[in-house]
């Protein structure tokens, strides 16, 4: 996936937030992807966090934000990438596995950001704990920090590992 840079003309706003989403998630699955399989499972970082975890945590953190924050949609376990106040991934949880539903869940947001428009506001729910919610285009905004933030940290780790370097 190429990087969805500003000169390339999009069709609004929303279809910018989408190409950077979609270029962040592709980008990370790639790169945990390319790392030698033990790697995957285990972390390098005094933190503790794993690449399967961060997939994982990927996914629910679209999930929080759009289906159950944004949408007010009933999630019976919104917070399943975490157990014991840390990332969980579940014995038989693998990368092709973690990295399906990541892309699931990209196919979801793409619904949600192009069936509304970005001033519309999310359902008032427990995802905003009493505060009021934020709009969709704020929404966007964070989880496209979110995903910068993330794969900046899977390149460190992905060098540490001996995986693909680069963008």
């Amino acid at each position: 996936m190429t990087f969805p840079e500003p000169t390339v003309p999009a069709a609004d706003r929303a279809e910018v937030f989408l190409r950077y989403l979609d270029f962040y998630r592709e980008t990370v699955i790639a790169k945990v992807a390319s790392m030698p399989a033990e790697a995957r499972g285990s972390s390098a970082l005094p933190s503790g966090w794993t690449p399967l975890e961060l997939l994982k945590h990927l996914r629910y953190v679209e999930l929080r934000w759009l289906v159950w924050g944004f949408g007010g949609q009933d999630v019976p376990d919104p917070w399943a990438d975490r157990r014991d106040d840390r990332w969980y991934v579940a014995p038989g949880e693998d990368v092709a596995t973690l990295s399906d539903d990541l892309r699931r869940q990209g196919e979801i947001t793409r619904e949600v950001v192009t069936g509304n428009p970005l001033d519309a506001f999310g359902v008032p729910g427990p995802r905003w704990e009493g505060a009021d919610p934020p709009s969709l285009e704020r929404i966007l905004f964070h989880l496209v920090q979110e995903y910068a933030r993330h794969a900046g940290h899977i390149d460190i780790v992905v060098e540490l590992a001996g995986g693909t370097q680069g963008e």
